[in-house]
């Protein structure tokens, strides 16, 4: 995968592929439809991930790593900020420290783009990256999901990772987050659930996260409504739109 319709990146990279459910933020996840669709095109690397669970495509586990993928960056010339495994997590407990120390090699090697990479485990992110990559490079930049107050302990995880730019994904942003630090986060990205079953958002959920940003200094990407609008009722998400407070938020962290 290249070229993305993803609003806070330019790319896509995906030298992993499949997962499983961890959160409840999970639970629509685009991905495992996706990995759904690519197996029926005949698409090889995503054959045997997800199974049918009533109605819906699910993450059956199986994880597995694409060496021929790591070349990829590696081709693109022209500098790019780049999401790493937009279809899995690179530090899901199945991809080994071997694999991710030769996936740090190519961002390594590859500085003239800019690396993103979004765990919902940091816990193991901080742990790996102790022994495999102990110092941060300047190009990547590490984040975590938070989709309500009952995972934002994941951000104290991520304060231990070594990184450039640290960031937080509270999308989808499911419920209320609480009272939340986000001392030592340099970006946040704020947005609603989209599609069929999709869960409304509340306007006071992201007021919590956008005064957090203001109290730390942290840049504020506000992505979409999604489905639900800002009145409680259910459209396209194009027709909610992105607008917040009267307008659109592109912040970025300063790099």
């Amino acid at each position: 995968m290249a070229e993305t319709q993803i609003e806070w990146t330019d790319a896509t990279w995906n030298p992993v592929a499949g997962c499983k459910i961890m959160s409840a933020g999970c639970t629509n996840c685009y991905a495992m439809e996706m990995a759904r669709r690519l197996e029926a095109m005949g698409v090889e690397k995503y054959t045997g991930l997800t199974r049918r669970s009533g109605k819906r495509t699910i993450w059956n586990g199986v994880v597995r790593e694409d060496p021929n993928a790591l070349d990829i960056p590696r081709r693109w010339k022209k500098p790019r900020k780049i999401f790493v495994n937009s279809m899995s997590d690179l530090f899901h407990e199945a991809v080994s420290e071997d694999f991710i120390t030769r996936v740090w090699g190519v961002m390594r090697e590859t500085s003239h783009h800019h690396f993103q990479i979004l765990t919902k485990r940091p816990d193991r992110m901080a742990d790996v990256l102790s022994r495999v990559a102990p110092e941060a490079l300047p190009n990547v930049w590490l984040g975590t999901s938070v989709e309500d107050s009952q995972v934002v302990a994941r951000l104290d995880d991520l304060r231990r990772v070594p990184a450039a730019i640290r960031f937080v994904s509270f999308e989808p942003l499911i419920g209320s987050v609480g009272p939340l630090s986000l001392k030592g986060i340099n970006w946040a990205i704020v947005g609603g659930e989209s599609g069929r079953s999709a869960r409304p958002i509340s306007e006071d959920w992201i007021d919590e996260i956008y005064s957090a940003c203001e109290s730390t200094g942290t840049a504020f990407f506000f992505k979409q409504w999604g489905t639900w609008g800002k009145d409680n009722k259910r459209r396209s998400k194009k027709a909610n739109g992105r607008e917040y407070r009267g307008q659109v938020w592109d912040e970025m962290p300063a790099v």
